[in-house]
Parts: C-alpha cells; sequence; structure tokens
C-alpha cells in the first residue's frame, strides 16, 4: 500500500538503483556513520543512569559504615531512584514533543551531573535521598528519551527494522525482501541495540568502580565513586550540542519540513531515500491526525502530543492501539519482573549468603556480572535481525524462568548447609552460586536485554511515541522500584532469598505465556507500517 502512495517519488528511485552505484555508495558510509554518531551520543546518556544506578551495588557496603545506613535505609536508598524517576518519565514525553528531544537530552544531562555531585558530597540518609531525587529526573528523561530519538534519527537500514513497504536498491541490497549483506547487517544489529549496550557498559563501569575504589579509606572511596560521574555528563552534553541534529520526525511533527530534509539527507544512503522517508514521514502525520481523536488531533498539530495524547491512550484508543498498549506495558512489567535488579543491586549480599567474606571477591564476582551481561548483550544484537525480536524474546524467557530456578535450588542447598560445612564446600556452594547468577545474567541480556527497548518504541505509533514510550518506562521503573525496595526484607523475611528466586522465576514463565500468546514479530516493518500489524 506504501508502493501506491509513493506516486511521485517512485521514478526516482528506480532511477538510482538502476544508475550507477558508485556515487550513492561513495556517500553512504559518510551519512550512515553520522546517524551512528548522533544515536550514540544519545544513548551515552543511558549510560550514566545506569552508572548512577548501579553503583550503589558495592558503594553500600561502604556506605552503611561511613554514615551509619541501617538495612532498611539502604534498601529505600537502592530502590527509591526508581521510584523518583516516575514523575520525570511520565513527564519526558511532554518535555520532549515541546522541547525537541535534543534539548531534552542537554537537560538530562544536567540533572545526572548535580545529582552524582550530590550524591558524592552526602553526610546523611537524608542529603542521600535528596542527591537521588536529583539523578533521577536527568535518568527519567534519558531512558525515555534516548531510546525514541535513535529509533526516529536511523533508517531502516541501521535501525533494526527493513522497509518492506520499499521497493529501491540501494547499496547493492533490496530492502524489500529485507536481506542485507554482511556489513550492513552488523550496522542493523548495532543501532538497534546501540541504547542496550551503553546501558550495561554503565552497569559495568559501575561494578568496576566499586572494585577500584575499595581499597581507598572508607569515608573516601564511595565518594569518589559518585564524583567521577560528575564528568562524563559535561562532555555529552557538549556533544549533542554540537554535534547532534535535532529529529527529523519531531522537525516534521512542528512543521519544519526543510530542516527535517536536511537532516535526513545527512542520515540517509542517498537524497533519493531522503525524499522518500520525508514523505513517509508527512503522511504519517496526517494519518495519524486524521485518525486521531479531535482533541489528540488537535494537540498534534499543536506539539505532536500533550493531553490529547494521553486522552487517546486511556480514554478513547483504537483497537490497534489498545494492543500495542497492552504489549508495550506488559512487557515493561515482565522484563523488572523477572528480578534482574534484584541481583545487579543486591549481587553482594547473594554472594555473603553462601560464604564470600571478603569484599574483594564479592565485588570483583560483580565485575564478572558486568562483564557477561555486556557480551551477552551483543550476542542479542547479533541476532536482533536474523532471528527476528520475538525468538530472542521466548528463549530469554524461558532461559531466565529456568536459571532462575536453579539459583534459587543452589541458593536453598547453600544457606541450609553454611553453618556446618566446610571450606572445600563452602568454596563450591559460591562458585556455583556464581555460575547459576551468571546464568540468569546471561539469559536476560541475550533477549530481555536487548530487544525490550527497541520493541517498545517501535511499535508505537508516531503521535503516541513519546508519551506511550514514558509509560512503559513508568511501569518499567515502577516495577523495579517495587523489587529493589523490597527484596532485603522478604530475604530477610518470611519468603527467604532462595524463595525469591523462585518467586522471579515463577513470573517469568508467565512472562514465556504472554510473549507467546501477545507479542507479533517486528522484524521487516518500518516505524509507519507498525498500527497495520496490530490491526490483524
Amino acid at each position: 500500500m506504501a508502493h501506491a502512495a509513493c506516486g511521485t517519488e517512485a521514478p526516482l528511485l528506480p532511477s538510482s538503483a538502476a544508475g550507477t552505484p558508485p556515487p550513492p555508495a561513495a556517500g553512504a558510509p559518510r551519512r550512515n556513520w553520522f546517524a551512528f554518531v548522533c544515536a550514540t551520543l544519545a544513548s551515552m546518556t543511558t549510560m550514566l543512569h545506569a552508572y548512577n544506578l548501579t553503583l550503589m551495588s558495592g558503594a553500600e557496603l561502604f556506605m552503611r559504615e561511613d554514615v551509619g545506613l541501617t538495612d532498611a535505609e539502604v534498601e529505600v536508598l537502592s530502590g527509591s531512584m526508581n521510584v523518583f524517576m516516575l514523575a520525570s518519565i511520565l513527564a519526558a514525553g511532554w518535555v520532549a514533543d515541546h522541547l525537541g528531544r535534543r534539548r531534552t537530552l542537554v537537560l538530562a544531562n544536567a540533572f545526572l551531573m548535580a545529582g552524582a555531585l550530590a550524591m558524592s558530597l552526602g553526610a546523611s540518609f537524608a542529603a542521600l535521598m535528596a542527591a537521588r531525587f536529583v539523578t533521577s529526573v536527568g535518568s527519567g528523561f534519558a531512558r525515555v528519551v534516548a531510546p525514541v530519538y535513535n529509533a526516529e534519527i536511523s533508517p531502516a537500514s541501521t535501525r533494526g527494522v527493513l522497509s518492506s513497504m520499499l521497493d529501491v536498491r540501494i547499496h547493492h541490497f533490496n530492502w524489500n525482501t529485507c536481506m542485507l549483506p554482511d556489513s550492513d547487517r552488523i550496522k542493523v544489529c548495532i543501532v538497534i541495540s546501540l541504547l542496550q549496550i551503553f546501558i550495561n557498559v554503565g552497569i559495568l563501569l559501575s561494578y568496576v568502580s566499586n572494585y577500584a575504589f575499595a581499597g581507598l579509606p572508607v569515608h573516601l572511596g564511595w565518594r569518589v565513586m559518585y564524583g567521577i560521574g560528575v564528568i562524563p555528563p559535561v562532555f555529552i552534553a557538549a556533544g549533542v550540542l554540537f554535534i547532534m541534529p535535532e529529529s527529523p520526525r519531531w522537525l516534521v511533527m512542528q512543521g519544519r519540513h526543510g530542516d527535517a530534509r536536511g537532516v535526513l539527507l545527512r542520515t540517509s544512503d542517498a537524497p533519493a531515500e531522503a525524499d522518500l522517508r520525508l514523505g513517509e514521514m508527512k503522511r504519517a502525520v496526517v494519518t495519524d491526525a486524521a485518525e486521531a481523536p479531535p482533541s489528540a488531533a488537535a494537540a498534534a498539530a499543536r506539539h505532536g502530543g500533550g493531553g490529547g495524547v494521553w486522552k487517546e491512550l486511556f480514554l478513547r484508543p483504537s483497537t490497534s492501539v489498545r494492543r500495542i498498549l497492552a504489549c508495550v506495558l506488559g512487557l515493561q512489567f515482565f522484563v523488572q519482573a523477572s528480578g534482574v535488579d534484584a541481583i545487579l543491586l543486591y549481587s553482594p549480599l547473594v554472594f555473603k549468603a553462601v560464604g564470600m567474606a571478603s569484599n574483594s571477591a564479592v565485588l570483583g564476582a560483580t565485575v564478572a556480572i558486568g562483564a557477561v551481561k555486556t557480551c551477552f548483550i551483543l550476542v542479542g544484537m547479533l541476532f536482533t535481525d536474523r532471528l527476528g525480536r520475538r525468538p530472542l524474546l521466548l528463549a530469554s524467557t524461558a532461559g531466565v524462568a529456568v536459571t532462575s530456578t536453579v539459583l534459587a535450588v543452589t541458593l536453598y542447598v547453600a544457606t541450609s548447609t553454611t553453618s556446618s560445612s566446610s571450606s572445600s564446600t563452602t568454596t563450591a556452594t559460591a562458585a556455583a552460586c556464581l555460575a547459576s547468577v551468571l546464568a540468569v545474567v546471561a539469559t536476560y541480556s541475550i533477549g530481555y536485554g536487548s530487544v525490550v527497548s527497541a520493541y517498545t518504541a517501535e511499535v508505537l505509533p508516531l503521535r503516541l511515541r513519546a508519551q506511550g514510550s514514558s509509560l512503559g518506562v513508568a511501569v518499567n521503573r515502577l516495577t523495579c522500584g517495587v523489587v529493589s525496595m523490597t527484596f532485603i526484607s522478604l530475604a530477610d523475611g518470611i519468603v527467604t532469598m532462595p524463595g525469591c528466586f523462585f518467586l522471579y522465576a515463577a513470573v517469568t514463565a508467565a512472562a514465556f505465556v504472554f510473549v507467546y500468546t501477545r507479542l507479533p514479530e517486528t522484524k521487516g516493518r518500518s516505524l509507519e507500517d507498525m498500527e497495520v500489524l496490530f490491526h490483524k
């Protein structure tokens, strides 16, 4: 149907494809790498969010002694950032639609810098809570706007979804058959998982920071861990301001078609593709305004969103929008209800429960967690477009359910025999526990960790993308907050630590059923074609 709608532009495409390929081929690498650089800068903001969030995993070992934090205060401080983020997450869509994606990312970096500085200077539980709140504002903006920007700045050949609507050959591959040469397929996978790569790099760096500065005096080490987080936001914000262009889709929604075309010329494989993408975006805006309820259409005409969008999401959703929203919210709930943040934030407590005594051994094990998580994100990235989103999510949910059960059994055996076990037995159970934890992290990362953000961003219609992403991330953070703010209490209470992981395994088994029955495959679909998919 998109072929027929491209009436005047269609003759340009065969002409470009039929001509000699060297001219477009000569310019395409530069333009493709420019889109890659833009997506990298946007994603780096989420690296800072992940660093600040998971730094508590090791820092709390020293903060307990220096600041005098109790178990309850550690639990609240660790999980509070996820709850605090709800306000900025829900506001991020509105801010991004009014200020633009780029300015919102600059604002996010400013809050992340201020939050890191406040954490490094905190001297009481109240001061640390206030610092977590400041950090959470920047984190919320980053988590919502970065994936939206990445989806909107990248062409189909580097977004991870090939446009089956385009009947054109560029760079010697046919978009209509969704076949890519190996070099282009690698770029496809890199851009779609860029966000999760940087989140996991941030997690890994936080663990490395914990380990590297653990030898400093107690009152200084954890402050240095947070203090070094002040520097990167300055450089990232400068890069966003001076290198990154605004999202072309946002520019089209503002009626700035000339500016949008200028951005598209820099991020597309050929001028003909830039014109085609611009035409698709214009049609998508017109279609969205026509299909949306009157209030939503009026709001979209003014700012591309706002209160009318929220009304369409909750009060008058179409059948396809209702299905999309159910998939987005369900997926964002299950990805955190799997309990992975209990491992990321409290793995030192898990390892100490099975007999690891020294802080250096515990923090070294957390570095292994970060390394495995990052490596398996890359594995998931390489298979995202070859296998599709759905197979990876099914494999991931099944894998997490099984490995979480194994971890629960390992913890049960270890905690039941700790008091009477020999040192060799303790070493064996600690090694088994570490292996089980790494297995959970690996199976989580290969699907859950590498697919969810891209999937939820790409299935939402253009007019609902910013607010819909905000809502999805809000559910994600709220669920994460519940998990992280209850783990210590549950583990020390009637549920016990093994019982926590049995519970997470049961929830993830339910997630497998949800993915199998509700989530369609989005491989080979353009952003503008998603709503049609959910009509089926």
